[in-house]
């Protein structure tokens, strides 16, 4: 029989149970700004490059650590087959069997024919330029949001059209059929007209299905699960654009992360060439040595020979290797051949660039002339469906008529809804090739 202390545990713990469950999460609603965001922090790309970064920094202090003083430890243990308690002539030492040492050596580089440097200098260039990687990567996935944003916008305008177009046509053939049942049309107006409906079915399904791939792929690139309640929403609206090319590639040269990536390889080269370079020259060093030898494990001196030994001795070095037979020669020729290259490099890149910018620059304007085209197509469009569908129904048009008409609506439809997404898309890739953020595509 259940107590009553024990039925208060257990609801207790059915309710803690119930509670820990967590509540079903609300729709989350994104706009382009909001899902380029939200891309820009959880996108695992854009993380995998926020960690080269990191890297890059941490390259640079180690690379800072070869100015300082390098300290090394020593301890050994060495057995001979017998001791030598006595000297047999003059100037032999003694010797125990079982010999410890230890020792202790600083060594500070003085001077490295500018190695050092030169490859400290390299490291802060490299981190540059990793940082410009990463903020390239970060216009890449911003363009690449926006546009997969835009045509998920355009698929769902697409959607919308198929639609009524779809209306129409079934509208069409209710009135069709209606003139077949009175024995006013032909059964081939009927067939027509089911023939089109059936086309127009298939789009819509099309259509849908772009949505829904669209969908997914935002969800992709914003890390997020595609069984998530995410809704994007948004426009296809017209914001004018009137910088012109030269005022665009001014802010290009200046802005774009490729171009500064391309001078910071060059400025890497020249350091590499340096480093080649310090072969030819002496190397200079100085030395802090310690040294103590015993006969137990402790290294302190030695019964047999009844005294402490230990030394410690400080100097200064320099080699210089003058012959190797043209191995430094042929690396700084290399480094030479390697600056070269990517100065050509550099120019190519700059060259592209260029064009990259023009042709986008030329998309935005085309884009915007084929929305004023398509706009007075779609106006036109529509008359005709209209007046096609009164002559019609007015028994002064035929069915092939109005099916035409409503053909060239949908397609006057379908071009000026391409042509808002195409602008947009162009709007999106102009800015990234100017090397610039826009998450709205407002005017800047």
């Amino acid at each position: 029989m259940k107590t009553p202390g024990l039925r208060v545990t257990l609801f207790a713990l059915v309710l803690a149970v119930f509670s820990a469950v967590p509540a079903l999460a609300e729709t989350t609603v994104y706009n382009m700004e909001q899902a380029v965001r939200r891309a820009l922090e959880a996108n695992p790309s854009i993380l995998a490059a926020r960690h080269d970064l990191q890297g890059a920094e941490e390259g640079r202090k180690s690379a800072r650590g070869a100015f300082l003083p390098s300290a090394t430890a020593q301890y050994g243990y060495t057995h001979t087959d017998h001791d030598k308690p006595k000297p047999r002539k003059t100037g032999e030492a003694q010797r125990e069997a079982d010999l410890w040492n230890a020792g202790l050596n600083v060594h500070q580089d003085i001077f490295t024919g500018w190695r050092i440097l030169s490859t400290y200098q390299r490291s802060v260039l490299s981190k540059d330029q990793t940082a410009a990687t990463l903020q390239n990567a970060e216009l890449t996935l911003v363009g690449l949001v926006q546009q997969n944003f835009l045509g998920l916008l355009k698929a769902r305008e697409d959607v919308r059209a198929a639609q009524d177009s779809l209306a129409r046509l079934q509208e069409q053939l209710k009135v069709t059929r209606a003139f077949y049942d009175v024995g006013l049309k032909p059964r081939l107006d009927v067939l027509q007209a089911e023939v089109d409906l059936a086309q127009a079915e298939d789009n819509l399904i099309e259509s849908k299905n772009s949505v829904e791939t669209q969908h997914a792929r935002l969800n992709t690139l914003l890390n997020i699960p595609l069984t998530a309640d995410v809704e994007y929403e948004g426009s296809l609206d017209y914001t004018p654009f009137s910088q012109t090319i030269e005022q665009v590639l001014t802010r290009a040269y200046h802005n774009r992360p490729d171009l500064y990536i391309a001078a910071k390889s060059v400025e890497i080269a020249l350091k590499d060439e340096s480093i080649a370079r310090s072969g030819y020259y002496p190397q200079l060093g100085a030395d802090f040595d310690w040294t103590t030898f015993g006969d137990d494990p402790a290294a302190s001196g030695s019964d047999l020979v009844k005294t402490e030994f230990s030394e410690w001795s400080i100097g200064v070095n320099a080699t210089w290797t003058f012959w190797e037979w043209g191995e430094n020669y042929y690396a700084v020729q290399q480094a030479k051949e390697n600056v070269k290259s990517l100065i050509s490099t550099a120019d190519n890149t700059r060259q592209e660039a260029t064009f990259d910018v023009k042709s986008n620059h030329l998309s935005i304007f085309k884009a915007a002339e084929s929305i004023k085209v398509n706009r007075k197509a779609v106006e036109a469009a529509q008359e005709g469906y209209r007046m096609a569908v009164a002559r019609y129904q007015a028994q002064v048009g035929t069915n092939t008529d109005v099916l035409d008409a409503q053909e060239r609506l949908t397609n006057a439809e379908a071009d000026l809804i391409a042509a808002l997404a195409d602008y947009r898309i162009a709007l999106s890739r102009m800015y990234v090739s100017m090397g610039e953020k826009n998450l709205t595509l407002e005017a800047q």
